[in-house]
């Protein structure tokens, strides 16, 4: 595994999404992801399975503290002591006496950016988290985000796959020593007939998928690819084996525009 390293942080570079991952299933892909090798677990309150996910932690058998979990607080818990709460929350969920990284799910504008991210900031202070950071933040936002908290943000976890472009983005976390963590990597499987990525990947013997992963981790950004099927997880951590060409960086990067965007769950903010 590689590690990106961010404000004090060291996020392993794959890990799994478990968006839309339930029950015995969660539980039981977090476990064979683990054992697999992984070491980055992503969840959030609003995906309803910090339960799971932390049941999968304990029977995959490794120590608690090689493996880094991150977890989103929803945008109805931003208010200063609800946020505390839901954290609180979250980690009796989880059975976790502490969270490697706590982001706020979504901006809401409905509550001051400032009084959110103080609170976020004291949950660091606390100890409930080590690492604090942010999501669905756009360059503007971060920009506020940085100003005005009080701690280190170590990233911003958006939607980033070859489709989408996201170099704005990208340069402003570099700009602040923060990573970009892509979730949908893959493009929710659309990229698995696509005939760029696959030419790429068969002069390396690797699936598109494969090409669309290690071609994000060559930018120094960490991704979490969901998969509900266990075939799924050897592949998507099988990347570090290979390199791709500047030329092919290349020609993936020229993929992406800024209508890529796959996600909508209708209340994104607009995008600069």
């Amino acid at each position: 595994m590689q590690f990106i390293e961010a404000n004090g942080a060291r996020i392993p570079a794959i890990g799994l999404g478990t968006w839309e991952l339930r029950g015995r299933t969660c539980a039981r892909l977090v476990e064979q992801a683990l054992r697999f090798g992984y070491r980055h677990i992503d969840t959030a309150q609003m995906y309803e399975n910090e339960r799971e996910v932390g049941e999968g932690l304990r029977a995959s058998g490794i120590d608690r503290n090689d493996v880094f979990v991150t977890t989103k607080v929803w945008t109805t818990h931003f208010a200063p002591n609800d946020l505390e709460r839901s954290v609180k929350e979250s980690l009796k969920q989880l059975r976790l006496a502490q969270i490697d990284l706590v982001l706020l799910h979504w901006p809401n504008p409905r509550i001051p950016l400032s009084e959110t991210l103080s609170a976020l900031a004291n949950v660091r202070r606390l100890g409930m988290a080590r690492h604090i950071g942010v999501s669905n933040f756009t360059v503007a936002l971060i920009e506020q985000a940085v100003a005005l908290c009080p701690e280190p943000l170590v990233c911003d976890q958006v939607e980033y796959h070859p489709y989408l472009d996201q170099a704005k983005v990208l340069e402003a976390c570099r700009r602040h020593d923060m990573t970009l963590v892509a979730y949908s990597p893959v493009a929710k499987g659309r990229i698995k007939n696509d005939e760029v990525l696959a030419g790429i990947g068969a002069a390396h013997g690797k699936t598109a998928a494969q090409v669309c992963l290690r071609w994000l981790v060559q930018q120094n950004v960490a991704a979490i690819p969901r998969t509900s099927r266990i075939e799924r997880l050897s592949e998507n951590i099988e990347i570090f084996d290979f390199t791709l060409t500047d030329d092919e960086m290349a020609r993936i990067s020229a993929m992406g525009s800024a209508k890529g965007r796959l996600t909508d769950f209708g209340f994104a903010p607009k995008w600069d």
